[in-house]
């Protein structure tokens, strides 16, 4: 039997707002090290957006090598790496010459073969290989993988214009049969006697999103077809999505593994995992979830109660190793003391939303505001907007800013007019309804 353990979308050196997640995610290596020992991991499938960049951080690089280095075990265990849209394939696959060495075979491209290099280490041996697929033995397992291996296809990589429509539905056609087409003819290299697997960085139609996959191309006219997936192979390891996830409408067994670590809002209360799967020749495979501990978890205050409810959260330790998003619905202006206090009594606070409860109240009309000086209509614009009377602070820097504006127009000989009022004036409606709340954000 043969055991594969799959993972993706590692993100290596990502800020949550302007808060370094890398300790975090070193805890997840360690995590992911010790499973692969725990569970006697044959070969590790990692399916793509190993860093957050194209040009990564010297920390989130040092991880990363540090990270395959330690999941190979000296190349006991094979580790496939294969680049998605946040990864810049030659700079991913830079190291290939020495990983190899220890088993680590890093693919960029989808046209990539992984028999370039002969050597990969003591136990792991590339018995045959193409454009796109490998024929691989691990250790002591009987029986052969046949892994085909699909990074991030992208038209640029795979250096093709699919189609010359402007229309997304046949661009998307044209995309997910190009895909198909791919994958179909690479099925062609599974055997009976081999283990059958597929790893890729797509997105397929049913797939559920995030907010976190602020993608190159997510969706739309990069979508593939999931039931036109290859049916023979035993396990479709795929990366891009955050949420981990079983495709059920797929021919075979199609999984996101999703990513390690919560990395938006969108993500609060997600339950993080690997898969591992366990496959012989012939039959369908066992897949187990595997549930993360690693990092902390994202998570939504909603304060309905008012400020003194988030303050009371605060004090009794609520969610105290978590980051959290607040929202406070109050009737007034949370002041930069009460914020400063909140975080000094839960450093894990990101955001602060207040969401205004007003009355309904009546606005001017246009000829109503025309005599008004500028300073006058910004106060009534930010009452409008947020419920609240504007501070003396911030009016000043409202008028510095616009005195600046106005100078530098001057010395250019253009007209002095900003057009700051022009949207808000034209868009106020004559009456509204504050009673939902107006949202606006304090970070």
């Amino acid at each position: 039997m043969m055991r594969i353990l799959h993972t993706s979308d590692w993100h290596l050196g990502k800020h949550l707002e302007n808060i370094s997640r890398i300790e975090e995610q070193r805890e997840f290596i360690d995590e992911l090290c010790d499973i692969c020992e725990q569970e006697s991991i044959d070969i590790v499938l990692i399916a793509g957006d190993i860093f957050d960049t194209y040009t990564p951080s010297a920390a989130a690089e040092e991880l990363f090598y540090d990270a395959v280095d330690r999941l190979s075990d000296k190349g006991r265990r094979a580790v496939i790496v294969i680049a998605g849209n946040h990864d810049s394939p030659e700079r991913l696959c830079a190291a290939s010459p020495l990983a190899y060495k220890n088993g680590v075979i890093i693919l960029g491209y989808p046209n990539s073969d992984a028999g370039e290099y002969p050597t990969i280490g003591n136990n792991i041996k590339v018995v045959d290989s193409g454009s796109g697929w490998l024929e691989l033995k691990t250790g002591n397992c009987a029986h052969h993988a046949v892994i085909i291996a699909l990074p991030y296809p992208s038209e640029s990589r795979l250096e093709q214009v699919l189609c010359h429509e402007t229309d997304e539905e046949k661009q998307q056609k044209a995309y997910s049969d190009k895909i198909t087409d791919v994958l179909t003819q690479l099925s062609e290299k599974f055997r009976q006697d081999t283990v059958n697997l597929i790893v890729s960085h797509l997105f397929l139609n049913g797939g559920k999103e995030c907010d976190s996959e602020r993608t190159l191309q997510v969706g739309g006219a990069m979508t593939v077809n999931t039931q036109k997936l290859p049916t023979n192979a035993q396990y479709i390891a795929l990366g891009h999505l955050h949420r981990p996830q079983r495709i059920k409408s797929a021919p075979a067994p199609t999984v996101y593994s999703g990513s390690p670590l919560a990395y938006s809002f969108s993500e609060a209360g997600q339950a993080k995992a690997v898969f591992v799967v366990d496959a012989v020749p012939g039959n369908e495979a066992d897949i187990k979830e595997i549930f993360l501990n690693s990092g902390k978890p994202l998570v939504r205050w909603i304060a309905e109660q008012g400020i003194e409810q988030a303050m009371a959260w605060c004090k009794e330790g609520k969610d105290k190793n978590a980051w959290i998003d607040l929202e406070i619905h109050t009737d007034r202006i949370i002041t930069s003391e009460e914020q400063k206090e909140l975080r000094e009594q839960n450093s894990g606070i990101m955001n602060i939303r207040p969401v205004i409860i007003s009355e309904d109240r009546e606005i001017e009309t246009f000829q109503d505001r025309e005599t008004k000086k500028i300073d006058e209509l910004f106060k009534e614009y930010y009452h409008y907007k947020t419920g609240t009377e504007i501070s003396e602070e911030l009016i000043n820097t409202f008028l510095d800013i616009l005195n600046d504006e106005e100078s530098a127009e001057d010395e250019q000989d253009t007209s002095t007019d900003t057009g700051i009022l022009s949207a808000p004036s034209s868009s106020l409606p004559g009456k509204y309804s504050g009673g939902d709340g107006i949202e606006t954000k304090i970070s």
